[in-house]
């Protein structure tokens, strides 16, 4: 259970464990890029957030006026991708995966919406890409999204062998400060003319 203080003393959140079939899928990936953010906004490298799901509140309980939950909701558009923000004055959007998958990245997990979306930020000057964690090797890799859509389009297959990643992928060194260093690997692909 997680727990959010937010900053006007107005409240505490508690997050509830989901259990269903999906609980904590993708919950590792999601913390250690959320930290890394926090590290790169901190030091004032990069503004990076995790985007909110969109969702349409239907009904409020209101036991007492400082108490509102909300106990009906739904979501009213799919998420487009995980994270967006700007770094060195350039639009970055990126989704991120995490597979249990030792073999092979099931395709099941990028949804057309979310390729449509990278598909435009890139048509539009943006920094496109997917973090791509395969848990079995505790090994990241970050894939340019065109690169990956490209790879999706021409597959027939229900997923994409693990070596394409190692092949193709770069991959993110973990550490302390930040737990991800992908802007590292961002810097390198997309900024190497500057270098």
């Amino acid at each position: 259970m997680s727990t959010i203080q937010y900053p006007n003393g107005s409240g505490v959140w508690h997050e509830a464990k989901n259990l269903d079939n999906h609980s904590g899928r993708g919950a590792t990936l999601e913390k250690d890029i959320n930290a890394s953010n926090t590290y790169y906004r901190e030091l004032d490298i990069a503004l990076i957030y995790k985007k909110p799901t969109p969702i349409q509140v239907v009904k409020v309980d209101y036991p007492r006026r400082d108490r509102a939950k909300i106990v009906e909701a739904y979501y009213r558009t799919p998420s487009t991708t995980d994270y967006n923000g700007i770094y060195k004055g350039k639009y970055i959007d990126f989704e991120a995966k995490e597979t249990k998958n030792k073999m092979r990245f099931p395709l099941q997990m990028i949804h057309a919406h979310q390729i449509k979306h990278l598909q435009l930020v890139q048509k539009h000057g943006g920094i496109g890409f997917f973090i791509i964690r395969f848990t079995y090797y505790n090994k990241t890799y970050l894939v340019d999204a065109g690169l990956l859509i490209e790879k999706i389009s021409q597959t027939t297959e229900y997923a994409i062998p693990y070596e394409w990643f190692a092949a193709n992928g770069h991959l993110i060194r973990e550490g302390l400060y930040p737990r991800l260093n992908y802007l590292k690997v961002v810097e390198a692909i997309y900024f190497k003319e500057e270098n």
